[in-house]
C-alpha cells in the first residue's frame, strides 16, 4: 500500500447530480422538478414537512414519553471508578477533578457495576441499595440517607351503624318505616309544624267569613232592587190603569 494508490472504498463517494445539462442525463429540461406548480418555481419551497394543508406526518404520529431537561445533572459513578481513585474521602469535587463525572454535573450517584475492595468514605454522593451494601462490606461508609418507605394511608373510620328499634308484633316493614319517620319528625319539631297548620286554618276561616259577608250584602241589595222595581210596575198610573209596555200595546192594536 502506497500513498499514491490510496482511494476511498467503492460506493462511498458518489458524483454530484448535475441537472438541467441536456436530455442525455435524464435531468435535462425541467431538472427533476416536473411541469409547473409551486415546487417547480424558484423560491417555491414552503417549509419542512408541509403536505399541502393536510395534517403532516410529524403531527399524525403519536408521542410517548419526554426528554427530561435535568437528565444530565446527576452523573452515574461505578464501583470500579471508586476502586481506581486514590483518596479515601470522596466527594463531588474529587470526582470532577479525577474526570469521573462531567464538570457541569450537579450531583452523582453510585451504582452497582464492577467490584470495590478498598475502604472509601463518600460525602454528598447518593448511592443505590446494592452500592451501599458493597461499600459497607468493603469497610467504607456513606452519609447518604436511607430511603424510608412511604406510610400507608389508613382507611377513614366509618361511623358505627345505630341499632334500629325492634318492630312491633303484627306490623309490616312499611308500617314500621312510617312509625320511624313519624318519630323523627316529632323529634325535629312537630310542635312548630302544628302551629303553622293552625295559623293557616285560622287565616282561611277568616277569609271565608269575609267573602260570605260580602256575597250576602250584595244579594240583599240586589233583592231589594228587584222588589222595588216590581212594586213600581204594579202601581196604577194617573188614569187608574196599569201601565203596559209599549211593545205589548202595539202588538194588541195590530191584532185588532
Amino acid at each position: 500500500m502506497e500513498l499514491n494508490t490510496l482511494k476511498p472504498a467503492p460506493g462511498s463517494k458518489r458524483a454530484r447530480k448535475r441537472v438541467c445539462r441536456g436530455p442525455g442525463s435524464g435531468m435535462g429540461k425541467t431538472g427533476g422538478r416536473g411541469h409547473k406548480g409551486q415546487r417547480a418555481r424558484s423560491g417555491g419551497f414552503h417549509k419542512v414537512g408541509f403536505e399541502g394543508g393536510q395534517m403532516p406526518l410529524q403531527r399524525r404520529l403519536p408521542k410517548r414519553g419526554f426528554n427530561s431537561p435535568t437528565r444530565e445533572d446527576t452523573a452515574e459513578v461505578r464501583l470500579s471508578d471508586l476502586e481506581r481513585l486514590k483518596p479515601e474521602k470522596i466527594d463531588l469535587a474529587a470526582l470532577k477533578e479525577a474526570g469521573v463525572v462531567p464538570a457541569f454535573s450537579n450531583g452523582a450517584k453510585v451504582i452497582v457495576s464492577g467490584k470495590l475492595t478498598r475502604k472509601v468514605a463518600l460525602t454528598g454522593i447518593a448511592v443505590s441499595k446494592g452500592a451501599r451494601a458493597a461499600i459497607e462490606a468493603a469497610g467504607g461508609s456513606t452519609d447518604a440517607p436511607i430511603p424510608q418507605p412511604k406510610p400507608k394511608r389508613e382507611p377513614k373510620a366509618l361511623p358505627a351503624p345505630q341499632p334500629r328499634a325492634a318492630a312491633k308484633p303484627g306490623k309490616g316493614e312499611a308500617e314500621t318505616r312510617a312509625d320511624d319517620a313519624q318519630e323523627e319528625s316529632a323529634a325535629k319539631g312537630e310542635d312548630s309544624a302544628k302551629d303553622k297548620r293552625e295559623s293557616r286554618k285560622a287565616e282561611a276561616e277568616t277569609r271565608a267569613d269575609d267573602t260570605r259577608e260580602k256575597s250576602g250584602a250584595k244579594g240583599e241589595d240586589s233583592a231589594k232592587d228587584k222588589r222595588q222595581s216590581r212594586k213600581a210596575e204594579a202601581q196604577p198610573g194617573p188614569e187608574g190603569k196599569k201601565k203596559r209596555p209599549e211593545g205589548k200595546a202595539s202588538e194588541g192594536k195590530k191584532r185588532k
